[in-house]
């Protein structure tokens, strides 16, 4: 009877061992079939193409909500206010009962800035195509808003040139002056009684300064929509570009 202990034990220890072994076999199957696959190589020119492509979308759709009806006058995030430099004007004004001229004229301004971005995609596309990123992996993993910021940085000068006669065209077309001069005639008369500064900030820069402002910062928000949601990248290459953002 004892001698029968020794022959089963160590068949039972092979069978055991011999299991484990097939376990950690079948361990390192799994382990492999369920790795996540390497993501996709990027060339410099996909990451490029991938960064204007975004941006292209970002600035027609930003065009798109912004030039219609009510596209700056309704949108509390780029809404333009009564000039800053002017407060005094608008204070004063609205002392003097001239409310309703005060409602027109902002009214009006973010008119003008609705009309003035009608022209703005064409402008913006150019500058966008005429662009070159050298860095264009740096600004792919840059976080939020790093594509809009490099075409910002490289492009306001050039965007403020070209969009000023644009929004002086819109300025004359909504007849902002209309409901500006009779508030600021007012005011630089009362100041020249009581000794005060005369005020007349240039509308065409102002509106022009402004409407750049709130486009770009649009298209930021079209950019990071772009990054952060997989249902917002509509083409091949922005899906793979920007599907390879840790």
């Amino acid at each position: 009877m004892k001698r029968n202990i020794i022959p089963i034990f160590a068949l039972g220890s092979i069978v055991i061992f011999t299991s484990c072994d097939e376990l950690k076999q079948a361990a390192n199957t799994i382990s492999i079939s369920t790795s996540t696959p390497a993501k996709p190589q990027l060339t410099n020119d996909e990451v490029v193409s991938g960064l204007k492509e975004a941006l292209q979308l970002g600035i027609k759709n930003s065009v798109n909500l912004t030039s219609v009806t009510d596209g700056f006058l309704k949108n509390a995030d780029i809404r333009l206010p009564f000039p800053a430099d002017a407060m005094k004007v608008k204070q004063k004004a609205l002392e003097w009962g001239l409310t309703s001229q005060v409602e027109k004229f902002e009214t009006t301004l973010n008119r003008a800035a609705e009309e003035a971005t009608k022209e703005a995609l064409p402008i913006f596309a150019n500058a966008i195509t005429n662009m070159s990123l050298q860095d264009g992996f740096a600004i792919l993993n840059g976080g939020n808003g790093s594509a809009t910021k490099f075409l910002k940085d490289n492009t306001t000068s050039q965007l403020v040139t070209a969009f000023s006669p644009k929004v002086q065209e819109a300025i004359s077309k909504v007849k902002l002056t209309d409901y500006w001069n009779p508030i600021v005639n007012k005011y630089n008369s009362a100041m020249k009684i009581s000794g005060g500064d005369k005020i007349n900030p240039d509308l065409n820069a102002y509106v022009t300064e402004m409407a750049i402002k709130g486009l770009f910062q649009m298209v930021e928000k079209e950019e990071n929509k772009i990054r952060l949601d997989p249902m917002a990248r509509v083409t091949d290459l922005l899906a793979k570009v920007f599907g390879s953002i840790k």
